[in-house]
């Protein structure tokens, strides 16, 4: 092997831990501090040699499942483990960038000889905690249940509209990108029900999945009492499965430390350069909703800064919160839509532990390197499509040098984005769709519908569609990719906006 420089600032991967809990009761379950406490034991286990124990450097991603415990999770890792890290940080909020963010952040202070031993650890425990909710109802305890609040601290004008969650505003890139792309609905759900039936089959064979069947194209497009539909176009089997109690966690040390532990070549993974960049917090505030500037440079530039293309990428994950979201990115890097893009079965199938899901897939992807293959690139997505950091894992010797370094491109992402059109919150007028959605309910019938415009003036403005507008409603279904720009009149009724075809 070449000479690399000092083995103490070269960062590699060396353990990986998973745990899935399926409890049969909620007082049986585990909460999330102790899945996260399990995966790094796994993790522990895996890098052997006493490592954990060592561990100087810790981060945790933040959780929602059990808000007691947002505070506390550093000292309650740290005690279970007997470890006292000199550096330790929860972040602010579970955004799925978040693992890989704590990775590029661990590799930087490997690198800088500020860490020597640094363990990445996430959880969450929405089955445990829906469990306990529903036994203390049924015993008639006087319990709120562990679930957070979703009512936003600041009322924003897509909070009028019923666009509260991911789940509600993601099929507004959906519907936009489909027009851009040229395709009909039946094209653009084709190549869902591809994506997410290859997704599907990932998980069927990974020990670690939530969901261990595969299931067909047909399965997973086709709305049924099974699959009913959640936001057009989007049905059950196409959204991010979050009822889970699921942890992971990944070690990254020194090569030097690696091979004082006696660690093996072929189990050792070194960590490439990342890039990261963002779109503002507020979804409606993008130039448009058929790409995303800051996704393109985050994975743009891990590309060139690792020196590789898509056809050197032997493993890839593209995060799966929603379709829409490794469709914009597979087209970004130059991969076909046949392509296996996950390592863990995507946030269906695999699992969605909120901003967790990208340290399964780490560790999976850890797992598969050692295995075969060269380079695994991980791209994750956080927020309304908001949060983008990518890196690269590699059995490529990385040279001491190569960290820290410095992952944000936030001035690159700003500089291509254009410009924002300013947000009307009321409007009567004439306008032409640039998105648009139907929200449904839990018995399959819609809620209303909601479109984004732009007025004559090329101002913005959100608008309903009730419920009883059947033949509005009706049309919206209808998925014609012409009603990207179609025509029609919002008018202000009781400070909300309500949406009529021309």
């Amino acid at each position: 092997m070449a000479d690399l420089g000092d083995p103490k600032l070269i960062p590699v991967v060396i353990g990986s831990g998973q745990i899935n809990d399926r409890p049969a009761t909620g007082a049986d379950g585990l909460d999330s501090l102790g899945l996260m406490i399990a995966a790094s034991r796994a993790a522990g286990e895996d890098a052997s040699g006493g490592i954990l124990n060592r561990t100087d450097w810790l981060g945790v991603v933040n959780q929602i499942s059990f808000p007691q415990l947002t505070g506390t999770l550093i000292e309650g890792i740290s005690d279970a483990l007997s470890i006292n890290p000199s550096f330790a940080r929860e972040t602010p909020s579970p955004t799925g960038d978040s693992p890989i963010l704590l990775i590029n952040q661990a590799a930087n202070a490997i690198g800088e000889g500020k860490a020597q031993i640094a363990l990445i650890v996430g959880a969450e425990a929405l089955r445990t905690a829906g469990m306990r909710l529903a036994e203390a109802a049924a015993a008639g305890t006087d319990k709120t249940g562990p679930y957070p609040t979703r009512a936003p601290a600041t009322l924003e004008p897509r909070h009028l509209y019923g666009l509260n969650t991911p789940t509600d505003v993601y099929p507004l890139f959906e519907n936009a990108a489909r027009s851009a792309f040229g395709q009909s609905l039946e094209q653009a759900q084709s190549e869902t029900g591809q994506i997410w039936s290859g997704m599907s089959k990932v998980a069927a064979n990974t020990h670690s999945a939530w969901i261990q069947n595969e299931k067909s194209e047909s399965e997973i497009v086709k709305a049924t009492a099974q699959n009913r539909p959640i936001a057009f176009p989007y049905t059950k089997f196409q959204v991010a499965n979050a009822a889970v109690n699921q942890g992971a966690a990944v070690i990254v040390t020194s090569l030097a430390i690696a091979r004082e532990a006696g660690i093996p070549d072929a189990h050792i993974i070194y960590v490439g350069k990342g890039a990261a960049a963002h779109e503002d917090d507020d979804p409606l505030q993008r130039p448009d909703f058929a790409s995303s500037a800051s996704m393109e440079t985050s994975l743009v530039n891990a590309l060139k800064l690792n020196n590789i293309t898509a056809e050197v990428i032997d493993h890839l994950e593209l995060y799966s919160c929603f379709p829409i979201v490794p469709k914009m990115a597979r087209r970004v890097i130059g991969v076909d839509a046949d392509r296996q893009m996950t390592m863990f079965g995507g946030l269906t199938f695999g699992g969605g532990p909120i901003g967790n899901y990208m340290t399964h897939a780490a560790a999976c992807m850890t797992d598969a390197l050692r295995q075969s293959g060269t380079n695994g690139l991980l791209f994750a997505n956080g927020g309304y499509a908001t949060h983008n950091h990518t890196i690269l894992l590699t059995k490529t010797p990385q040279p001491a040098g190569t960290f820290p370094q410095n992952f944000d491109f936030q001035t690159q992402a700003d500089e291509a984005r254009g410009a924002v059109p300013e947000m009307l919150a009321e409007h009567t007028g004439p306008a032409k769709i640039e998105t648009y959605t139907v929200l449904f309910s839990r018995d399959g019938k819609p809620k209303q519908g909601v479109v984004i415009a732009q007025t004559s003036v090329g101002k913005r403005t959100i608008a309903t569609v009730p419920a009883d507008d059947h033949t509005a409603i009706a049309k919206l279904l209808g998925g014609d990719s012409d009603l990207i720009g179609a025509a029609g009149h919002s008018k202000t009724l009781d400070g909300r906006n309500v949406w009529s075809f021309d």
